[in-house]
């Protein structure tokens, strides 16, 4: 949000001032006051690997070269230096060689200074945490170590997310993140449901492979995305078929992590890539898909209500891959869930077994979607699911 040439507004100019485009200081502090009553946290995207060539810092060595008191704020490897010209960046680093953004050097104590200054300021102005942009270009541990501990210092409950896109338990290892974005799911569910590039057994191999590289409580605390500005949204992607598009949501809100609503995504819009997926969103509510819309509202009122679905263990439940149905719970104490989804284009009768999770022989269960109430016959459920459906189960008190 902060001051930038730019639209995207990755390439700063000035931290510590919102980008006149979005509103004042007063606007984001009204913004987040709002929020906070409504019990809303607003979390804002750090971009600390590099910034804008009008950054004060960079224009100075710009102007004075070798003289600059900036020099080692960035990476330079000779003078001079060729910012506004055609082509990559040449003489110094910058981020995917766009001359627009220079890197910082962050092993200088000055730049550490000022960047741990930044993250300070904006969490004592009541922001709730940092989702920090490519974290990996800063492949330096004591960095993100002390970050944290700046943060952390300042409100010990901030939330920091890392932008990684592959599953790496490093980044949120000691002194590194609370949460990941975790891409590796959005990539198994559009593998599954989109293109056709992973069966049954290899999507749930890939959910499998999650849980054996981070806990259940780190799983817990990822964000867990669908669809972001970086990606062809959702609807794009399934070729229109909003079936799929609400399939994946459901299992979206029901697997561990904090599930992630791109803009847009919940009414049905459409959008290829970059820039394409970062259209306007749709403000007349006359071109919004209502059922994909309906369909959210109530995913998100049972993730509420129902708090396995928060904080409740991830337990797979094997069912043979020739019934074409996946399924799992999630287990909080006594309380059980169970999601059961058909990804397939044809209607699937499945036996979902159930043994191992509190839930007697003749036990009455709901669907939570639907209002049906199958029971437990023979230490399992027996579902019929129509194509791009699913079954979200729960036992009757």
């Amino acid at each position: 949000i902060f001051q930038a040439s730019s639209t995207h507004r990755y390439n700063t100019t000035d931290y510590y001032r919102v980008d006149c485009r979005l509103g004042t200081e007063a606007d984001l502090r009204t913004l987040v006051d709002l929020a906070h009553r409504k019990g809303v946290r607003v979390v804002l995207d750090g971009v600390f690997n590099h910034c804008g060539r009008g950054f004060f810092a960079f224009n100075d060595l710009l102007e004075n070269e070798a003289h600059s008191p900036y020099r080692d704020w960035f990476h330079v490897m000779r003078f001079p230096l060729d910012a506004y010209g055609s082509g990559e960046a040449h003489n110094y680093l910058a981020w995917w060689k766009f001359k627009s953004l220079p890197k910082f050097n962050t092993t200088n104590s000055e730049v550490r200074r000022y960047l741990f200054g930044v993250a300070r300021h904006w969490v004592e102005q009541g922001i709730d945490g940092w989702r920090l942009d490519v974290p990996n270009e800063i492949d330096d541990d004591s960095f993100w170590a002390e970050f944290r501990e700046v943060v952390k210092s300042s409100n010990p409950d901030a939330y920091l997310v890392g932008e990684i896109w592959e599953a790496d338990p490093r980044w949120v290892s000691p002194g590194h993140f609370d949460g990941l974005m975790n891409y590796p799911v959005r990539d198994a569910l559009l593998g599954l449901m989109a293109d056709g590039r992973t069966d049954l057994p290899g999507f749930s191999g890939k959910i499998s492979r999650l849980f054996e590289i981070y806990s259940q409580e780190q799983m817990r605390s990822h964000y867990v995305p669908l669809g972001s500005h970086d990606t062809e949204r959702m609807r794009t992607l399934c070729k229109g078929d909003l079936r799929k598009v609400r399939l994946m949501f459901l299992f979206q809100f029901c697997f561990p992590g904090a599930p992630a609503i791109y803009y847009g995504d919940e009414i049905g819009l459409e959008g290829g890539k970059d820039p394409d997926s970062r259209r306007a969103f749709p403000w007349d509510s006359a071109a919004w898909d209502k059922d994909t819309h309906d369909f959210v509202r109530q995913l998100a009122s049972l993730r509420r209500d129902v708090a396995p679905l928060r904080r409740g263990d991830f337990a797979p439940i094997s069912v043979p891959p020739a019934q074409g149905v996946y399924a799992f719970a999630r287990r909080l104490g006594s309380d059980t869930v169970v999601l059961a989804i058909n990804p397939s284009g044809a209607t699937r009768v499945a036996r979902i077994p159930v043994e191992g999770l509190g839930w007697p022989e003749g036990a009455d269960l709901s669907d939570l979607l639907k209002g049906a109430h199958p029971c437990v016959e023979q230490g399992a459920v027996r579902l019929r699911l129509a194509p791009l459906t699913g079954a979200l189960l729960r036992r009757l008190p």
